[in-house]
């Protein structure tokens, strides 16, 4: 099979095996929260079709279209972002108004801007390659960078506006643009979460729970602690599909964020480092074909969509073993979430399409 396949392929086991984890994690909350054991099933099977249709149309359309129309794809993120910022108009769930209700459905605008943002730096970044080298040929992308970023932080959604700048850091990454910058960026970057860390008390208490889970067990560490009695028991092969005992009310929202601590859980130790291989086989696959991309600009965007997925894995993976503080970021095409999996499936499919495109 072609590139293009394999990683279709790969994209569809790892979503197939997502949905079936949605069920298991979920059927108990769902019964008790809307007396519907497959409630979440239902809808992650609705947007888990419509994802794979936008895959098999993003497939086919050749990626030089999103670059014609980039600055359009741009504004449209940025007003989004701008809109759901508004009362009465976004929608505020866990604290954040990043989502606008569209009848029983949803959608967070944040998602749709990672991938616009990567497109129209991977036009603009394979345009000026060259220049790249020079500060003020790349002030315009940092300068889209920091503003998406504190849109998504007037939510606030610390952890979608880290992946978003991380994502086009990454791309910045492979320009020739000289590391002392990079250097003054980590600083100004560091410097700058410090600031967000300790001007919000719950993002400081999250850190607090990093540190110590124990120290709060019942308050910020709860979570990291209910993953980590998860995955512990799953041992070798775990306890068995539908046997999770920390899904029966003791793991919050066991579908979404936490859903790969479950998942070791039923399916052990061996489950994980397949379900992770899986991840690393599809990264290795997306990286060939950013990097045999026809032109430098399928490069750049190739690479973005890479890193955008492989940085949502790694923050995922971190939070759940306790590596990171808990973000909020989902585990991509496994967790609960129509925008989340719609959208990186659309993304997976302008993948594709290099693929094919290098081919052709």
């Amino acid at each position: 099979m072609t590139k293009a396949r394999w990683f279709g392929l790969i994209v569809l086991i790892i979503v197939s095996t997502g949905i079936l984890m949605v069920y298991s994690s979920s059927h108990i909350w769902a019964a008790y929260k809307f007396n519907d054991a497959f409630y979440y099933l239902k809808r992650q099977l609705l947007f888990g079709v419509l994802g794979l249709v936008m895959m098999l149309v993003f497939a086919r359309l050749d990626y030089h279209w999103y670059f014609r129309y980039r600055k359009l794809i741009l504004m449209i993120g940025f007003l989004l972002l701008g809109l759901v910022l508004m009362p009465g108009v976004g929608s505020v769930r866990g604290g954040s108004r990043s989502w606008f209700g569209l009848g029983p459905l949803s959608f967070q605008p944040s998602e749709l801007f990672k991938v616009a943002i990567i497109i129209y730096m991977a036009h603009y970044l394979g345009k000026h390659y060259t220049a790249t080298r020079k500060l003020k040929t790349m002030l315009l992308p940092l300068l889209l960078m920091m503003g998406g970023f504190l849109l998504i932080m007037c939510q606030p959604d610390f952890g979608t506006g880290c992946v978003m700048a991380l994502s086009v850091i990454v791309m910045i990454m492979v320009t020739a643009f000289p590391f002392k910058y990079f250097l003054w960026l980590a600083g100004i970057g560091v410097l700058g979460v410090g600031i967000l860390i300790l001007s919000a008390p719950y993002r400081l208490a999250r850190i607090t729970a990093y540190l110590d889970p124990f120290s709060d067990p019942l308050g910020s560490g709860f979570q990291m602690i209910q993953s980590l009695y998860a995955i512990g028991p799953g041992g070798l092969v775990g306890v068995g599909f539908d046997q999770s005992f920390q899904k029966h009310f003791y793991l919050p929202e066991p579908q979404t964020d936490f859903i790969f601590a479950i998942f070791c859980e039923e399916f052990g130790f061996l489950g994980g480092v397949i379900l992770i291989g899986l991840f690393g086989l599809l990264l290795y696959l997306g990286v060939r074909i950013a990097l045999t991309a026809p032109d430098s600009e399928g490069s750049f965007l190739g690479i973005g969509i890479i890193g955008m997925i492989a940085i949502q894995i790694m923050i995922n993976l971190g939070v759940v073993v306790g590596l990171l503080p808990v973000t909020g970021i989902t585990l991509p095409f496994m967790s609960y979430g129509g925008s989340s999996l719609v959208i990186l499936m659309s993304a997976s499919g302008i993948i594709m399409n290099i693929a094919r495109r290098s081919q052709a």
